[in-house]
C-alpha cells in the first residue's frame, strides 16, 4: 500500500509539471553564440536572461554549455534581451519581439576592468553564503593556516572550535557529523581527529556549516553538521597551485590540485605529501583516599610525547559531461601514512607513610594507515532546469590500520600491545528535485550506509606478568556491524519575503556487537522520526530573520561500545560500555542579520533538550595493579547514558571593515549546559557555563604585505567531575603576492606564547586529580604556493554566486 501511495503521488506530480495551462502561447527557441572579445574563446556559464516587456515579473534564461553556446525555450513574446558573464560588460537588447524561433548569432562580451579588480578583492577574503539550512564559508586566503591541515582551517571557521586534543566542537558541542562532499567518508579515516590533522588546508574549497540541518542531511550528529567541499575547478585547459612548506618543530610538505578540462572530459586531482614532527606533553597528579576518606598514596606522571607523521594522500577524478543536461564523476581517494610517537612517562608514588619511590614506562608507538575509496556520482537535469533533477552516489571504502608498541618499564621489557582495524563500507544515496510553481520545490530521497569493523586488540605482559598484575587480560576481537537505512523527503518554497523549507526523515538503524574472544553477543535497533523546519523572513536585502527546529540522534560509538580495556599507564584505563543507547535531541534555534555599509552582524540564540545522554564519567574499578612492589588503585573513563541535559547558547559573528586595507572579523559563543543524571548511586547533576570568543584582524601594510592576527580564548567549563580552566591562544601571519600575484610566500606562527593547553581538576569520593595536556607546542611554518593558468575572477563566476554578501577573513 505505502509503495502504491508513493508511485500515485510521484505520477501526480509528474503529471502537473507536464500539464500547460489553457491558452498559453507556443513555446520558441532562442539560441546563440557568447564569445569573449579579443580571443574569441567561447564563454561557458554565460547567463542569457529573457524579461518580458509586457510582464517585468516573467523572466527566463539559461546558461551556455562547454561551446558558449545557449538554447533556450520561451513563450512567444516582446522581451528585453541580456547577456552577462561576471567581470563582462553586459550585452543588451531592448523590446525584441519574438515570434518564431530566433537565433541571436555571436554575442561579444568584452572584461568590464572596474569589476574585475572588485572581484579580486573578493577572491582574496573567504565569503560566506546564507542558506535556509546552512551556512557556507568559502575558503579565502587565511594566512594563519597556510601549510597547516583541516583541522587548522576549521579552527578558523566561525560556530566551530578545534580542542587540544584535536576534537571539532559546533557552538561548545563535540556530537559534530563531519562529511566529505556531503557524504561519510574514508577520507577521515577510521579516526577523524587524526585525519584531519593530516589532510592539507589547501585542499579546500569551502566549509558548510549545518547548525540546523533539513531532512536531507544525516540525522546523526546533536551538535550539528560540518561538511568540508574539496577543491576542484571548472576552468578550460590545464590550471592549478603548487603549494610547498617547510616548518619548525621539523614540518615538510608539498602538495597540488591540478585541472585539465577538454571537450565533454574535467580530469582533476588534489595530491600532497606532508610530514610532521608533533611534540606534546601532559601531566598527571591524582591522590586516592579510602571509604572514610582517610589518605591512602598518591601517583604522579609526568609524560612527554614525540610524535612523527608523514604520509600521502591522492584524489583523482574524471567528469564526462554525458550531455547538456547529465554528467557522471567518478573518483578514487588513496591515503597512506606512517605514523610513530615515543611516549616516555616518569612515575613518582608516595604512600600513607610519606614513603617515595619512581619508576618510567616507555611505550614505543609505530602505526600504519592505508585508505581506499571509490566513488561515483550520476547527476541528471531535466528540461535544462537545474531545480529539476536526479542524482545518484555510491561510494564504497576501505580503511586499514594497524597499531604496535613493546612498552619498557623501569628498564625492562613490560607489555607488548597490537591493534589491528579493518573497516569496509558501501554508501549510496538518491535524491530527486522537482520545481511546483514558480518559487517551491519538493525534495524524494533515499540514503543507505552499510559498515563493518573488525578490531584486534592483542596484548601480552611479559614482567609483571598477567597473574603477578592482578588484572584481566584485555586482549579481545570485536567484530561491529552498522547498518542504517533512511527516506526523506521536504517541501519549500518562497511567498514574497517569507521562505520555509520543511521535511520528514525516517532512520532505521540496526547494531551487531559481537566480542569473540568471550562470546558475548549484542543486538541493539533503533527507529526514528526526524522533522525538520526552518523559516526566513527577509524585510529588506539588508536584514532578515530566521528560524530552525530538528530532532538530531547520537548513535554510540564503536570504540563506545567495546567492552575491554586499553590502558594508557598502569593505573589508567578506557573500557567501552556495550549497553549504550542512543540519545535524541530536539533543538531550535533563532537568527538575525543585519548588514551596515561596512559592518555585518550575524547573531542566534539556540536551545537543545537531549535525553538519554551519553556522558563519560571517571571511577574506581576496585582493582589494583603492582607499581614497584605495591598494590595501586585502577582508575577507569567510561561512557554511561545519564538522564539528560539542556543546552541554551547565543552566538554572534560581526564583521566590520573600516577600509579596503583593513577588515576585523569576530565571534562570540556563550553557551550553558545544565546536566542531572545518577550512576552507581553518585549524582552527577552539573551546571557548565562557559565560552569562546575569536578574533581576527587582517591588514595590508605598505610594499603590500598582509598582516593577519588570529587570537582564541576558551572561558573556563565543569562536568560533574571535572573542572577545565580557560585556554588562550594568539596566531600571528604575514603574506606577500610575488610574480604579478601569480605566487605568494606566507609565513606564520601559530601558538606565538604557548600556551595551548588543557588544565584540569578532576573529584570523586575515592579521589582526586590535577591534570595538564599540550597536544602540540608553538610550530613556525613558512609556505610557498604558484597559480598556473588560473584566474581569480573566472573561477568567481563559473562556480557561480549562490548569494553571498558577508565577508570575514579567516
Amino acid at each position: 500500500m505505502k509503495k502504491l501511495l508513493l508511485l500515485t503521488l510521484v505520477l501526480n506530480l509528474t503529471t502537473l509539471i507536464a500539464q500547460r495551462p489553457q491558452g498559453q502561447r507556443p513555446n520558441i527557441k532562442v539560441t546563440g553564440k557568447v564569445i569573449e572579445k579579443g580571443s574569441g574563446d567561447p564563454l561557458e556559464y554565460a547567463t542569457l536572461v529573457l524579461q518580458s516587456v509586457r510582464n517585468p515579473q516573467e523572466v527566463t534564461g539559461g546558461i551556455t554549455n562547454l561551446d558558449g553556446v545557449f538554447e533556450v525555450e520561451a513563450p512567444a513574446g516582446m522581451y528585453n534581451i541580456s547577456v552577462e558573464f561576471i567581470s563582462y560588460k553586459t550585452f543588451r537588447k531592448e523590446k525584441q519581439l519574438l515570434r518564431s524561433d530566433t537565433d541571436l548569432g555571436t554575442i561579444t562580451l568584452s572584461i568590464d576592468v572596474e569589476q574585475l579588480a572588485e572581484v579580486d578583492v573578493i577572491a582574496e577574503r573567504t565569503t560566506v553564503e546564507l542558506r535556509l539550512d546552512k551556512k557556507i564559508y568559502n575558503v579565502g586566503k587565511d594566512l594563519t593556516v597556510s601549510g597547516g591541515t583541516v583541522s587548522d582551517v576549521l579552527d578558523n571557521v566561525p560556530s566551530v572550535s578545534v580542542d587540544v586534543e584535536g576534537n571539532v566542537q559546533l557552538r561548545g558541542n563535540d556530537d559534530v557529523r563531519i562529511l566529505i562532499n556531503g557524504k561519510p567518508s574514508a577520507i577521515t579515516g577510521l579516526n577523524s581527529t587524526d585525519a584531519l590533522r593530516q589532510l592539507p588546508a589547501e585542499s579546500i574549497e569551502k566549509v558548510e556549516v549545518i547548525t540546523s540541518p533539513s531532512a536531507r542531511y544525516d540525522a546523526e550528529g546533536s551538535g550539528g553538521i560540518i561538511n568540508i567541499i574539496l577543491r576542484r575547478s571548472k576552468l578550460q585547459g590545464l590550471n592549478g597551485a603548487l603549494t610547498t612548506n617547510l616548518g619548525y618543530p621539523y614540518s615538510a610538505g608539498i602538495n597540488g590540485n591540478l585541472n585539465y578540462r577538454t571537450g565533454d572530459l574535467n580530469i582533476f586531482t588534489n595530491t600532497g605529501y606532508n610530514y610532521r614532527q608533533r611534540p606534546g606533553n601532559s601531566f598527571n597528579a591524582t591522590n586516592f583516599f579510602d571509604a572514610t576518606g582517610a589518605f591512602t598514596n598518591s601517583i604522579r606522571e609526568e609524560r612527554d610525547i614525540e610524535r612523527e607523521r608523514k604520509g600521502y594522500n591522492v584524489n583523482f577524478g574524471v567528469e564526462w559531461y554525458v550531455n547538456k543536461t547529465s554528467s557522471i564523476t567518478q573518483s578514487i581517494f588513496l591515503r597512506s601514512s606512517n605514523n610513530s610517537s615515543e611516549t616516555t612517562n616518569t612515575f613518582f608514588q608516595t604512600d600513607a607513610l610519606g614513603d617515595t619511590s619512581s619508576g618510567f614506562r616507555f611505550d614505543p608507538e609505530t602505526e600504519d594507515d592505508k585508505t581506499f575509496q571509490y566513488s561515483l556520482n550520476y547527476d541528471k537535469q531535466f528540461n535544462g532546469n537545474s531545480d529539476h533533477k536526479l542524482t545518484f552516489a555510491f561510494q564504497y571504502e576501505t580503511s586499514d590500520e594497524s597499531e604496535e608498541s613493546l612498552i619498557i618499564q623501569n628498564g625492562f621489557d613490560s607489555e607488548s600491545v597490537a591493534t589491528i582495524e579493518d573497516q569496509r563500507r558501501v554508501f549510496m544515496q538518491s535524491d530527486y528535485v522537482v520545481p511546483i510553481g514558480e518559487n517551491g520545490q519538493f525534495e524524494l530521497g533515499y540514503r543507505g550506509d552499510f559498515n563493518k569493523l573488525n578490531t584486534d586488540y592483542d596484548v601480552v605482559f611479559i614482567s609483571p606478568t598477567i597473574a603477578e598484575l592482578g588484572i584481566t587480560n584485555p586482549s579481545n576481537v570485536l567484530d561491529y556491524k552498522e547498518t542504517i537505512n533512511a527516506v526523506y523527503t521536504q517541501f519549500g518554497t518562497k511567498i514574497k519575503k517569507f521562505s520555509f523549507l520543511s521535511g520528514l526523515r525516517y532512520e532505521s538503524t540496526r547494531l551487531i556487537i559481537n566480542q569473540i574472544e568471550t562470546g558475548d553477543f549484542n543486538r541493539n535497533n533503533f527507529d526514528g522520526l526526524f522533522p525538520t523546519l526552518n523559516l526566513n523572513y527577509e524585510f529588506n536585502e539588508m536584514e532578515s530573520l530566521q528560524f530552525g527546529y530538528n530532532r538530531r540522534i547520537r548513535r554510540p560509538r564503536s570504540r563506545f561500545l567495546n567492552p575491554f580495556p586499553s590502558r594508557s599507564s598502569p593505573t589508567n584505563l578506557f573500557q567501552g560500555n556495550p549497553n549504550l543507547t542512543p540519545s535524541f535531541s530536539n533543538q531550535v534555534d533563532f537568527g538575525y542579520l543585519k548588514r551596515y555599509k561596512k559592518l555585518t552582524l550575524n547573531s542566534s540564540i539556540y536551545f537543545a533538550r537531549a535525553t538519554d545522554v551519553i556522558t563519560f564519567i571517571t571511577e574506581d574499578t576496585e582493582e589494583d595493579t603492582v607499581f614497584d612492589g605495591e598494590q595501586v588503585s585502577i582508575i577507569r573513563r567510561t561512557p554511561v547514558n545519564l538522564a539528560k541535559n539542556d543546552r541554551y547558547g547565543f552566538e554572534m559573528n560581526a564583521n566590520y571593515r573600516p577600509t579596503k586595507k583593513w577588515n576585523i572579523n569576530g565571534n562570540v559563543n556563550l553557551f550553558n549546559l545544565i546536566t542531572r543524571g545518577d550512576f552507581n548511586g553518585q549524582n552527577f547533576d552539573a551546571d557548565n557555563l562557559s565560552w569562546f570568543v575569536r578574533l581576527n584582524n587582517k591588514i595590508t601594510l605598505p610594499g603590500k604585505v598582509d598582516w593577519q592576527t588570529r587570537l582564541f580564548y576558551r572561558g573556563p567549563s565543569e562536568t560533574a567531575q571535572t573542572k577545565n580552566q580557560g585556554i588562550f591562544s594568539m596566531s600571528l601571519a604575514f603574506s606577500k603576492d610575488l610574480f604579478k600575484e601569480k605566487a605568494s610566500l606566507a609565513f606564520n606562527i601559530s601558538d606565538v606564547f604557548n600556551s595551548q593547553r588543557r588544565v584540569s581538576e578532576t573529584v570523586t569520593p575515592f579521589f582526586n586529580s590535577d591534570s595538564k595536556f599540550q597536544w602540540r607546542v608553538r610550530s613556525y611554518n613558512l609556505s610557498f604556493t604558484y597559480r598556473f593558468n588560473q584566474k581569480k575572477k573566472r573561477s568567481q563566476g563559473r562556480q557561480g554566486d549562490d548569494g553571498g554578501g558577508e565577508e570575514f577573513e579567516g
